[in-house]
């Protein structure tokens, strides 16, 4: 309730120019709007759709580990450039982690304080850390595929969210499968 006095105060005072009376009826109007839209919630399955952004929290949470581990393993001439995409990575993993977790205590429950899968090949070659990266990629994709389906048309928030992330993911995947190519091909 006190998400809606606070939506009240603001409404309220975007109309500064209105007459007491108008505010006074339009505030009613927005409370009235407002409370749907948070009911709007209610078409969706908030438990499976926390399930969701827990294991999307966990998955980006296993790219930090990893991203920083295959930066400290990249030798050779190109080193300093992967070293430094591969860091990025790992930045914008706990950024996506941390928007997830936001989500699920938004919706009033608990973040997971688990960590995805971390399978550890330990083969270093370039080549092998992209494939290997390129894998975590899809499976992250796959989380962000399966919140689309449970919230589209439901929860605009929601669905905007798991676009958003499904079109970063989806530029993820392209700029490794390049990298996987050699010049010419």
């Amino acid at each position: 309730m006190d998400e809606l006095y606070v939506l009240q105060a603001y409404s309220t005072s975007m109309i500064g120019f209105l007459s007491k009376q108008k505010k006074i009826e339009y505030s009613r109007t927005s409370i009235h709007t407002i409370r749907e839209a948070f009911m709007t919630n209610a078409q969706i399955d908030i438990e499976e759709v926390v399930t969701v952004l827990n294991k999307i929290m966990e998955t980006e949470l296993a790219g930090v580990v990893r991203y920083t581990h295959y930066a400290l393993m990249v030798f050779g001439y190109g080193r300093i450039p992967i070293v430094s995409w591969m860091r990025s990575q790992a930045s914008e993993s706990l950024m996506h982690a941390n928007e997830a977790g936001e989500l699920i205590t938004q919706l009033g429950n608990h973040p997971s304080l688990g960590i995805g899968p971390l399978l550890e090949t330990h083969r270093h070659d370039i080549g092998d850390i992209l494939r290997e990266s390129l894998d975590h990629e899809m499976l992250a994709l796959s989380a962000y595929y399966t919140l689309l389906e449970l919230v589209s048309g439901r929860n605009v928030m929601l669905e905007e969210y798991a676009r958003r992330m499904i079109a970063q993911e989806e530029m993820h995947l392209g700029e490794v499968r390049k990298m996987l190519k050699k010049p010419g091909e």
